[in-house]
């Protein structure tokens, strides 16, 4: 009787460390995504002050846009690290106010044949589509993460361990949308 509940009591701790373990993969999958965005984050910041400088040159009285690309830069490399939510609302604004950037280059014809530009624009749509599918990884990852934070009895096990949900990464409706461009006429 006594082996069938140290079986018992075993077949509990094993099973609770097998649930521990999953937990801990699924962290540090969520972490290797939000790690893979940062990097293309970053990257896309560091590629902005020349794609504006070189429009800055043809487009000298756009300098409204100019400056808000400029402005959503530095708040978006302003904002603490983990803090995904708010990480997530900026780069959405900033990206919407790229598209606005790249709307107004189509009134610049001189610019639009500029090869220097034309590269910086070519950089910009790849670090834009490996941000997308950084941000797909994440939230899959984090999906994972937060089903098992969640769900019996593996939530026994986070709550115990300290695991908690994490935040997805979206933008909202303002930033996907298609930019509107008027000029003075």
């Amino acid at each position: 009787m006594a082996w069938i509940v140290v079986l018992v009591v075993l077949a509990v701790v094993g099973y609770g460390i097998a649930l521990y373990n999953r937990l801990v993969r699924a962290r540090q999958m969520a972490e290797e995504g939000w790690s893979g965005i940062d990097v293309q984050l970053k990257r896309r910041a560091d590629l902005l002050p020349n794609l504006v400088e070189t429009v800055q040159g043809y487009a000298t009285h756009e300098r409204e846009v100019l400056q808000r690309v400029t402005e959503l830069r530095n708040q978006a490399r302003a904002v603490p690290p983990d803090d995904v939510a708010q990480r997530a609302q900026v780069e959405g604004l900033l990206s919407g106010a790229i598209g606005r950037l790249l709307a107004v280059v189509e009134n610049y014809p001189d610019l639009k044949a500029n090869q220097n530009f034309l590269q910086l624009q070519e950089q910009l749509a790849t670090i834009e589509n490996e941000v997308q599918m950084a941000r797909r990884y994440y939230n899959g990852a984090t999906r994972d993460l937060n089903v098992l934070v969640e769900s019996f009895p593996s939530n026994l096990v986070a709550g115990f361990a300290g695991f908690v949900k994490r935040a997805f990464f979206e933008t909202d409706e303002e930033s996907r949308a298609v930019p509107k461009v008027s000029f003075p006429r």
